[in-house]
């Protein structure tokens, strides 16, 4: 009987896309290479889509976590947000990757170049930094002082 459910769900169609990309990070290679390694899969409409994401019931988890990671951070729709939730989101991707809750341990168990150790942690902490080279990277406006 659990056989037959089984097959049955892989005739249940899951949606899986790319959507149009708006926005394309302009970042140093390091902090690019870090962000695409261990956030685009859910944080863009890059997503690689693996083949066992085609296979029932995994798929549904997988394109649900896709869906809901693109719905709280979106890289590739980066230019949709206004500066303030552009430094709210840059806030808590340094918050989530410190706690550690970035990328999701479910995603490590298989993609295993995608985990932030403290080097990595330290480039995008130096990268999002007030005053760093992230203003131009993320189309954040620079708060400079008028005389």
């Amino acid at each position: 009987m659990l056989v037959v459910i089984i097959v049955g769900l892989q005739f249940v169609p899951v949606h899986r896309t790319n959507p149009p990309i708006t926005w394309d990070i302009n970042a140093p290679e390091n902090v690019s290479g870090i962000l695409r390694t261990s956030c685009y899969d859910c944080h863009s409409n890059e997503t690689r889509w693996p083949w066992y994401s085609y296979i029932a019931p995994v798929s549904y988890f997988i394109a649900s976590d896709v869906n809901e990671g693109r719905k709280h951070l979106n890289f590739s729709e980066w230019d949709k947000y206004d500066e303030k939730k552009k430094e709210k989101k840059l806030d808590g991707i340094i918050e989530m990757v410190t706690e550690g809750e970035m990328p999701l341990p479910m995603y490590l168990m298989i993609h295993k170049d995608a985990k932030l150790d403290t080097v990595r942690i330290n480039i995008l902490k130096e990268w999002v930094k007030p005053g760093s080279s992230k203003e131009e990277s993320f189309g954040i406006e620079k708060n400079e002082e008028k005389d």
